[in-house]
């Protein structure tokens, strides 16, 4: 599986944890029914918008792109994103970009043109599949790259002739830089061969970056991707999530505002190739129902000991086996918690609940923050001879302070009552009061 992964120019924004998530969830779900899978998520780190981006910064791009491959490496941790079985820089695979061009040029489907190498649309004549469009509708009604020696507005450039201050590599046609879409051409075919099982992306991708990939890839000879993956892109108000809209909301501040789980089952509850409207009541509520679903799973023993259950596991794999369809998937797994709840009431066992809990939740990545509170023994413990708590388990500990917190409301000794709260919240758990009685969770 290959994905077209960041464009270093800048931080990622909301929409672009989509298509992190999205092939994450795919790469997980059909590990869990048992493929192996390679998953090649590139890097692009030479291209217009990343020289103009440190220009505008007044920086070099050497400096610009480690600093947002550190940002993007931490947003996908945030979303709980596995890393990728590889994650290819365009700059390392110069050379293999500058071989399949060579190949096309000798093929007759790209022509060198004053240092710049274009491809030559109209010599391939399955353009446009992809995108179920004809030649003359794609020039009509698509962007192109402007450039006054092309031979045809629709070709595109594969080798951009250097110019003064910019990144540059010497080819046979002189000193210049790859264009976009050749990188991922290259680096696909380099990973994982011709004729590779999945390539995805966002929706934006379909014309014109894979479309040129495929014309690149097979008119150099090489059969190409068998699916195509794309996700809907995150909007707001109606406008995509981009640069270039100007609807921008930082995926490092939802991070801080929200639980990264939260933002991630927000993703999940939309099928992936839908358009997917953000609000911050979505948000809110996405992170309202992860603490539910989470606030289940602390009711039964961590492991528990009960195997899960197969027909509820058959509805979930249903679900996912049309389409990845995490809609329905996400239907079956509060069953789960539904049911759950319901047993842990009225005494009867949950494990089995637990257990099957547990291997969906493992699928769509919807796992408990790293650092359970099991790490914060010493820092609990410390709260408990405080207040005088013999118990040294850490779960324990903070219902017993909750319950001492009730007795102190209950005599009106609201100073000690809110010492308590103020405690168990300077650790990061939060205590919300409800008619159902007294929850909490960790932030």
């Amino acid at each position: 599986m290959y994905v077209c992964g960041a464009t270093v120019q800048s931080e990622p924004h909301l929409g672009h944890g989509r298509f992190a998530v999205v092939f994450d969830v795919i790469r997980r779900y059909l590990e869990w029914q048992g493929y192996e899978v390679t998953y090649v998520r590139n890097i692009t780190d030479v291209e217009d918008k990343i020289i103009a981006a440190a220009k505008e910064r007044g920086v070099s791009t050497s400096e610009l792109v480690p600093e947002m491959i550190e940002r993007w490496n931490k947003a996908y941790a945030g979303l709980g994103v596995r890393p990728p079985t590889v994650e290819p820089r365009a700059t390392d695979h110069i050379p293999e970009m500058i071989e399949l061009i060579q190949k096309l040029v000798d093929g007759g489907l790209a022509y060198p043109m004053e240092g710049d190498v274009y491809f030559s649309v109209r010599n391939f004549d399955r353009y446009g599949r992809l995108s179920g469009q004809s030649l003359d509708d794609l020039i009509s009604g698509a962007r192109v790259e402007a450039a006054e020696h092309k031979r045809d507005p629709l070709d595109f450039a594969l080798w951009k002739a250097a110019k003064p201050g910019e990144p540059s590599w010497e080819s046979p046609w002189g000193g210049g830089r790859p264009g976009w879409h050749i990188e991922c051409s290259a680096m696909s075919l380099q990973y994982l061969g011709s004729d590779f099982d999945i390539h995805g992306g966002g929706a934006d991708l379909i014309f014109p970056h894979h479309e040129n990939e495929i014309a690149q890839a097979e008119g150099a000879g090489s059969p190409f991707a068998r699916y195509w993956l794309h996700n809907g892109l995150v909007g707001l108000t109606g406008e995509k999530m981009s640069k270039s809209t100007g609807v921008l909301i930082a995926l490092s501040d939802a991070l801080r505002r929200y639980p990264g789980m939260g933002i991630r089952l927000f993703y999940l509850r939309a099928h992936y190739r839908s358009p997917l409207e953000h609000s911050e009541e979505m948000l809110e509520d996405a992170s309202s129902a992860y603490r539910r679903l989470w606030a289940f799973r602390r009711r039964v023993p961590h492991p528990p000991e009960g195997e899960p259950d197969q027909a509820v596991l058959a509805r979930f794999r249903e679900a996912m086996d049309d389409d990845f369809n995490t809609p329905e998937a996400l239907g079956v797994l509060f069953d789960v918690v539904r049911e759950g709840n319901r047993a842990v009431d009225t005494g009867a066992s949950a494990t089995t609940w637990a257990a099957t809990f547990d291997e969906m939740v493992e699928v769509l990545g919807l796992q408990e923050p790293e650092g359970g509170l099991d790490d914060l023994v010493d820092e609990l413990a410390a709260r408990a001879d405080r207040f005088g708590l013999s118990t040294s388990d850490p779960r324990r500990i903070v219902e017993e302070l909750l319950e001492l917190r009730e007795r102190a409301r209950a005599d009106r000794a609201f100073t000690e009552s809110d010492q308590i709260r103020d405690s168990l919240e300077d650790l990061g758990i939060a205590v919300e009061d409800t008619p159902d009685g007294v929850r909490w969770h960790r932030r």
